[in-house]
């Protein structure tokens, strides 16, 4: 036990100086990543679609073309950042999406959006898996549902502190003579490009390099994951873990999570790009009327308690081992719980079941995000990661696009949500399918937090 005690002393210290220092950064960039892509959101039904005259079909495309652009380059860009380091290739993907982002301020047809949507997508590129790949190599695996737990609070943090920002920056209407939702896509643009720079200098690819890590921190944080990464690529998983990108493509239980991935990004954005639309609906179908701010507070309001549910959730995984239930269940709730909001005779009930809907999306995937890294490593991680993200890549397209087609086709949004409950219910199905294959439950770590968490 006297050995004992200063490994788990050095072990909570260099978990807490990773958490302090770099986490919260990272979550920032999240923060405005995910707020410039959902811009677009807050400016459709707030001037945006009457200017440039645009069906639901149509700003569904515009929504989801900015996935393809992704798609294009995000597995490149994965290896990209493996091979140049963390600090230099996020860096520049913030600088390049904030200058794309700042371009939508003079925007004129549905063509020139089209168009620097899909810029966009291509300008962002690899950020998310980026991040997930770069906050992975710094914690071991025992550690990481609850690293990512904290970095993924920015994305439901964003619409809670984003949407009544883009509301007020919207009411700025006249400002430098631009109509408001102009303005707002002015000064939601100006952050990434700021963040990319700090970056360049404020990151670190890895904790040999960091000079505010004692020597005992960075010794044990080193031999904790080259120890890990050793056992990822001996015995029963090294054909996973050898930087073999055919091998990883070629790992069913990769395509596997990137088709429960599908599910849950399809419903994610299905509310981020159309809620503040629904919402918009509600002066028509409930006969009531909202302010601009109004329907921002509106928006924000599933994405706080999305928030809480997230922390205690990963908080649960982390305490007591990641299980297959910790994903499948939320997809569950989120499945039937979305097509209920159909039939609430209220704002306030529709809302009050969206947000259900909301914690159960939030819960569910920084949880899932820790499954991946349990047997990938090196080039076949960023590969293996960058290709699930693919996936949500895809679904974030096929959501967007789909949702607004149905919704003008339909007259309504029933089709489209029992369609994202459908896509849910399935992730749910598949996750537990491939538990019951691959036996991928976790145990929960020992008091001493010494054993390693093990892919069972």
């Amino acid at each position: 036990m006297g050995a004992q005690a200063p490994s788990a002393a050095v072990e909570r210290t260099a978990i807490k100086k990773v958490s302090v220092r770099l986490v919260p950064f990272v979550a920032l960039m999240f923060f405005v990543n995910y707020l410039d892509r959902t811009a677009v959101s807050f400016a459709e039904p707030n001037g945006m679609g009457q200017d440039l005259a645009l069906t639901a079909a149509q700003f569904g495309f515009a929504s989801g073309i900015f996935f393809l652009g992704y798609i294009v380059l995000e597995v490149p860009s994965n290896m990209a950042l493996h091979r140049f380091g963390a600090r230099r290739w996020l860096a520049r993907i913030m600088v390049t999406w904030g200058i794309v982002s700042l371009l939508f301020t003079w925007v004129s047809s549905s063509g020139q959006l089209y168009t620097l949507r899909f810029l966009l997508g291509v300008a962002e590129a690899g950020f998310f898996p980026g991040a997930i790949l770069f906050l992975s190599q710094w914690v071991p695996s025992r550690h990481r549902t609850k690293i990512l737990g904290l970095f993924y609070l920015a994305q439901p943090l964003t619409t809670v502190f984003g949407a009544p920002l883009a509301g007020w920056l919207i009411g700025r209407h006249g400002l430098f003579g631009l109509e408001g939702w102009r303005v707002m896509f002015l000064f939601v643009s100006l952050p990434a490009i700021i963040l990319g720079v700090v970056a360049w200098f404020y990151l670190i690819d890895k904790p040999a390099d960091a000079k505010w890590l004692t020597p005992a921190e960075r010794d044990w944080l080193t031999t904790e994951l080259a120890a890990e990464n050793a056992q990822k690529t001996g015995g029963h998983e090294s054909k996973h873990a050898k930087g073999d990108l055919k091998k990883a493509f070629g790992s069913g239980r990769v395509w596997t999570l990137a088709a429960v991935y599908f599910g849950f990004v399809y419903g994610l954005y299905a509310l981020a790009f159309f809620l503040p639309t629904i919402i918009n609906g509600f002066q028509e179908q409930y006969d009531t009327t909202f302010s601009v701010m109004d329907k921002a507070w509106i928006t924000a309001i599933p994405y706080l308690p999305a928030a809480v549910v997230l922390f205690f959730w990963t908080r649960h995984a982390t305490r007591h081992g990641t299980r297959t239930w910790h994903v499948a269940g939320p997809a569950v709730v989120g499945g039937v719980s979305i097509p209920l909001a159909l039939y609430m005779g209220s704002p306030t009930a529709t809302v009050a079941v969206i947000t259900v809907t909301a914690c159960a999306i939030f819960a569910a995937l920084p949880v899932f995000w820790s499954v991946p890294s349990r047997f990938l490593t090196g080039a076949a991680a960023a590969a293996g990661i960058a290709l699930i993200n693919t996936a949500g890549n895809i679904a974030g397209f096929a959501s967007s696009y789909i949702t607004g087609w149905l919704k003008d086709w339909t007259g309504g949004y029933y089709v489209p949500l029992y369609l994202v409950g459908f896509f849910m219910l399935l992730s749910a199905a598949l996750m537990i399918w491939l538990a019951a294959r691959n036996r991928t439950d976790a145990p929960a770590p020992d008091p001493e937090h010494q054993a390693m968490e093990a892919l069972r």
